[in-house]
């Protein structure tokens, strides 16, 4: 498997790359958005470990560019700003995962080896709750004649909502099949995916709505 690293912290740049070859990765290491994304639409590699502060291009716009041009590879967005908003940045811009720094080097592979395991295991199906369908091999939400794109990890959500629609999901559910048992998921994240999905919602004129359900979790209610 091979990894790129998009990184300017020359020091930090070389933990990723010493973790991610412990664990079996042959990595490419680059210190500006711009050089990242264009060795991403190489096509090469199974996993892109991109940072929000660079030279040349943010994270965000090089994420951007990568996914208009056609890039499917699973992008780890890695940031000291830990806010909702930021990381619904993040993930509108294109990242399927997002960490803050400090993070553990066991957290980052974890959420590395869930994404990169979740591109082949994908299989295309159609899920329909209320007014909506989600075909998982084209990573399509639709609403009558709208559709938007989702990305690997707003995916991976969607499709627990909508497999278990009107039924209250935990917060731990979540975390737990949409990012893996190993993964630590701050709720904030956890929101920030959430927050998304209803944006998308309302942009496709659904009348489904997810709804918090206090001090437990949320559900789709058709």
């Amino acid at each position: 498997m091979r990894a790129l690293v998009v990184e300017d912290d020359r020091q930090l740049s070389e933990i990723l790359a010493h973790v991610l070859r412990r664990d079996g990765f042959s990595v490419d290491a680059v210190p500006s958005g711009l050089t990242g994304a264009e060795f991403a639409e190489s096509g090469l590699y199974d996993v892109i470990i991109l940072d929000v502060m660079l030279p040349e291009m943010s994270g965000l716009d090089a994420a951007k560019r990568m996914r208009e041009r056609g890039v499917r590879t699973p992008i780890l967005m890695l940031t000291a700003l830990g806010q909702v908003p930021d990381k619904i940045g993040g993930l509108d811009a294109g990242a399927d995962a997002y960490m803050t720094k400090p993070f553990s080097p066991r957290e980052l592979m974890a959420r590395v080896r869930a994404l990169v395991r979740r591109m082949p295991e994908e299989r295309s199906e159609v899920l329909r709750a209320g007014d909506l369908s989600l075909d998982t091999g084209a990573y399509t939400l639709m609403c009558g004649s709208e559709s938007v794109q989702l990305a690997d990890q707003e995916m991976a959500v969607a499709r627990l909502f909508l497999a278990n629609a009107d039924r209250t999901l935990t917060r731990a559910q979540l975390a737990n099949e949409a990012w893996g048992p190993e993964a630590r998921v701050e709720d904030n994240t956890l929101d920030a995916y959430v927050s998304m999905l209803r944006k998308k919602l309302r942009f496709l004129g659904s009348e489904c709505q997810l709804v918090a359900v206090r001090g437990v979790g949320f559900k789709l209610e058709p």
